[in-house]
């Protein structure tokens, strides 16, 4: 008794353990692990990345760059001097117009180098496409020689209506010639009968 309750207890840890140890699946994705560096969708930033480059590169952008620039420098040169926050040599805008453009050159060479993908697979697509049109071209080619050479041994309706006018002119030629066989309204009664 004491030994069965003993496996008993034993099976009763076994499962215990079986449910708190994870089971490593090999039908399962593993969990991500977690990471010290903040997770990003990386097509989510590319798109954004593009979105920022498209702006950049308008005329809109330009307009209210120039506005802003306008206005800091104005600010600070003409406002009360407790109120200007970047005197003169303007630090600071050359900070921020710095700072701007750090992130402005990878965020378009980012955009361009999305593009580059985008035209990439573009490329492939359209050599596949070539490809596949060539050699359904080749082969049209192949069924359109095979029949010409098909039909130069098939009776076309030109040289049958040739052959026919041969034939024509013949019959006619041969009736010029022989009339004095046959006479116009004599009976030509064949003493075979008719089958």
């Amino acid at each position: 008794m004491g030994g069965e309750r003993a496996q008993e207890r034993e099976r009763e840890r076994e499962r215990e353990r079986e449910r708190t140890l994870p089971r490593i699946r090999l039908d399962l994705p593993r969990e991500r692990r977690s990471r010290l560096l903040p997770e990003y969708d990386p097509e989510a930033f590319g798109r954004l990345s593009e979105r920022i480059a498209r702006f950049l590169g308008t005329g809109r952008f330009l307009v209210w760059m120039t506005l802003t620039i306008v206005v800091w420098v104005l600010w600070n040169i003409f406002a009360p001097s407790p109120l200007r926050f970047d005197p003169y040599p303007f630090i600071f805008l050359t900070l921020v117009l710095s700072l701007q453009a750090s992130y402005a050159a990878p965020l378009i060479l980012l955009a361009q180098n999305r593009q580059d993908d985008r035209d990439r697979v573009n490329l492939e697509q359209d050599r596949k496409q070539n490809e596949r049109s060539i050699a359904d071209t080749e082969f049209l080619t192949r069924e359109i020689a095979a029949l010409r050479m098909g039909l130069g041994e098939v009776a076309t309706r030109d040289w049958i209506r040739s052959e026919f006018q041969d034939l024509i002119k013949e019959m006619e030629e041969r009736r010029d010639g022989h009339r004095d066989l046959f006479p116009p309204g004599g009976d030509h009664r064949s003493d075979v009968p008719d089958r």
